[in-house]
């Protein structure tokens, strides 16, 4: 991993402004394509054993993938800045400025006490804790639940539940999601990565939206479906592995930008990779919610 930021270096590299990730009107995020290839591919790794009524909710799985960026439309941030901003951190983690020791704390308002900006460094694990927990509980009551008009309602919220923690798996798959640059270099750049702003969304909604289909993702999910035995360790790992990618990816753009209309199997390759592990990580943590929640 990358040697630390100090928060207070990070602040005088750029405005506070630029650090609350992402403006409010920004499309720096997977686009709907990779958001949804990315679900239906770990709806179909799922094992046979999963409840039925989740595997056969697999177009409404994919279909929420993307919810939470609808949040975000500009025409409802226009009106009132608190549901876009206020679920906006939720989306990203930078990794490079959180205080050592920040990620043990119980919940993300102990986290924020500690990290002391929950817009400039993000809340994303602790968002997708919450969510698993969600999912898991649910499928807890089911169980228990011998009304079968209850039982229905539960399954409802399960999907829902479900659906919006896939998003947030799927965003800390792209490693610009898990750095403070997440759209542009900042600061020292001896490599001469690119600083304009764009390669969030040249490279998880163009290049994806024109690239890429279901095939090259499910062609490598190549790992048999395990249980999380820790899910706040699992989440962490996830995150902090795809922080790894974060210099590869920018070398790849320096070298030869990517865009809808190149052709580079490299670039192709990397990018299937990343969708391809955050399915199955998504894969792993329904998964693991459901099994986790027997009595």
């Amino acid at each position: 991993m990358k040697t630390a930021f100090s928060v207070s270096v990070i602040f005088s590299l750029m405005s506070a402004s630029y650090l609350i990730w992402p403006p409010a009107t920004s499309e720096a995020r997977w686009g709907p394509d990779g958001h949804e290839i990315l679900a239906r591919a770990a709806v179909l790794g799922l094992p046979s054993t999963m409840p039925a009524f989740f595997r056969e909710a697999i177009d409404q799985l994919v279909y929420l993938n993307f919810e939470p960026d609808r949040w975000r439309d500009f025409r409802e941030s226009s009106l009132d800045p608190a549901l876009g901003g206020g679920h906006g951190p939720d989306h990203y983690l930078n990794l490079e400025i959180i205080p050592p020791g920040a990620l043990q704390s119980d919940d993300r308002h102990d986290f924020v006490d500690v990290a002391g900006d929950g817009p400039a460094v993000g809340v994303l694990p602790f968002r997708m804790l919450e969510m698993f927990q969600r999912v898991r509980l649910g499928f807890r009551l089911w169980r228990e639940e011998e009304d079968v008009q209850v039982r229905g309602w539960i399954e409802q919220r399960i999907v829902n539940d479900a659906g919006i923690l896939g998003h947030y798996v799927a965003d800390a798959a792209n490693p610009l999601h898990a750095t403070l640059h997440f759209d542009g270099w900042v600061g020292d750049n001896p490599a001469g990565y690119a600083t304009d702003g764009g390669i969030h969304r040249r490279f998880e909604s163009d290049y994806v939206r024109a690239r890429l289909t279901l095939d090259d993702v499910v062609g490598l999910m190549n790992r048999p479906p395990r249980i999380w035995e820790n899910p706040r360790q699992e989440i962490r790992s996830h995150i902090e592995e795809s922080f790894e990618w974060v210099e590869p990816l920018y070398r790849i753009d320096r070298d030869l930008p990517f865009s809808e209309n190149l052709d580079s199997e490299t670039h192709r390759r990397f990018t299937a990779d990343r969708l391809a592990e955050g399915a199955l990580a998504l894969r792993d943590a329904w998964w693991s919610a459901w099994a986790t929640s027997a009595p």
